[in-house]
């Protein structure tokens, strides 16, 4: 029987981990673009918890709306910018645990998810709306939980 490196082992998580979120962020996307009109509200948690249809033309938040392919551009500096990262470690023997490649996959899915509604439509479907913080979706969230634990990862290392 074949051994299976580390390496083929981190591929194999990343790629689950990426195809796990666009896949969800495209069916959760997909059933709420059905179930709302643009700026419909259901609430599931009056007050609380709510799915409002949101359509965003900007980056995070809906910082940079209207501002044509700047978003698209952003996202390519974005995935530039984790791919270098991910080179300068290995560039420099540094194997990346496993919290760190199932970060940065949450990130590339995030990342790909919304991308696919940039070019596709133009505008990011939103709808997960906590009424206290802006409308966000499936991709947002991974691309947050990702941001947050390499961030936890760094600030553990310069602490030590």
């Amino acid at each position: 029987m074949k051994n299976i490196s580390r390496s083929q082992v981190d591929i194999f998580i990343s790629f689950v981990v990426v195809l796990s979120v666009i896949l969800f962020d495209r069916l959760t996307k997909s059933f709420f673009s059905e179930l709302l009109s643009f700026g419909e509200s259901l609430p599931i948690i009056y007050n609380v918890l709510h799915m409002t249809m949101v359509h965003n033309t900007g980056i995070a938040f809906g910082f940079l709306k209207g501002h044509g392919a700047v978003p698209i551009i952003m996202t390519v500096i974005a995935f530039a910018l984790l791919i270098f990262n991910i080179y300068y470690y290995r560039k420099n023997d540094e194997a990346l645990t496993r919290s760190y490649i199932v970060a940065f996959s949450l990130i590339f899915g995030g990342a790909i998810g919304n991308l696919i509604d940039r070019i596709t439509l133009g505008y990011v479907v939103d709808f997960i709306d906590f009424r206290f913080w802006p409308v966000f979706n499936i991709a947002d969230s991974a691309i947050t939980i990702g941001a947050i634990v390499i961030l936890f990862k760094c600030f553990q290392v310069s602490t030590k």
